[in-house]
């Protein structure tokens, strides 16, 4: 009696060891893949995904183009780290939390990082010809003083005269606006954003007119729009442009 007891017994633990294996491994999987473009000057970054330095062309810390695809495997319900540092000061710039029901958020990720700013667009030098100029906006930290909720503000280039060189309908935070170009008219001469709600010609946040101006040059400007505190007044700066570091 005993005996059978005892075989019982083992079956029965070898039951449960066996269930516990399986569930373990009965976990649903499938390949994620991530692609990185970015850039960073003059700062040096170190990407860590789930902790551990990503290494690209063999170094583990990076400047200027930064470019990488990452591939593996994603378990449901878990939660894969992928985040950006500050090399020097191990301070971290942005962090990407990527699981199995999200993976399609990440499938390509854009950052550009200069002092001060990290843009997470995509950044595309347009072509511009010989004899034009070209401008692309984005405005990234709209409402972050201003207080406005809008998404994305309406602009219109000026030349000093008040003449209309080119109109974007829609700035907003996450991408920049298609080219709009023009036949350079000077190479010093100042030109000017103004700025307002969508689809009309109020200005997007307060009563005063917002008008931002802009360094213009031959070809392409890519103008990183900001809002800043100057003297306790918020005002908008366009004085960034990407183009310059491509």
């Amino acid at each position: 009696m005993n005996k059978i007891f005892a075989l019982l017994l083992c079956i029965l633990l070898f039951s449960c060891t066996d269930n516990t294996v399986m569930e373990r491994y009965d976990v649903a999987q499938k390949p994620g893949e991530v692609t990185v473009k970015g850039f960073s000057k003059p700062d040096v970054l170190q990407m860590r995904f789930n902790g551990e330095p990503v290494s690209i062309d063999g170094e583990t810390s990076y400047t200027n183009k930064i470019e990488t695809t990452l591939q593996f495997v994603l378990d449901q319900g878990e939660t894969n780290k992928l985040a950006i540092y500050n090399n020097e000061t191990g301070k971290e710039v942005v962090q990407y939390n990527i699981t199995y029901d999200n993976i399609e958020e990440y499938k390509k990720l854009y950052f550009f990082n200069l002092p001060g700013i990290f843009l997470q667009a995509e950044v595309i030098k347009p072509q511009v010809n010989f004899g034009k100029v070209g401008f692309e906006f984005i405005f990234p930290n709209l409402g972050e003083f201003s207080g406005s909720s809008l998404k994305n503000v309406k602009g219109v280039l000026k030349r000093e005269n008040g003449a209309i060189l080119a109109e974007f309908d829609n700035i907003g935070k996450d991408s920049f606006t298609p080219v709009k170009i023009y036949s350079s008219f000077s190479s010093t001469a100042p030109v000017y954003l103004e700025l307002y709600k969508p689809g009309t010609t109020d200005p997007y946040a307060g009563s005063a007119m917002i008008k931002v101006k802009i360094k213009q040059d031959m070809g392409a400007n890519m103008i990183i729009l900001q809002e800043k505190l100057e003297n306790g007044v918020w005002v908008v700066k366009g004085d960034v442009d990407v183009a310059e570091y491509l």
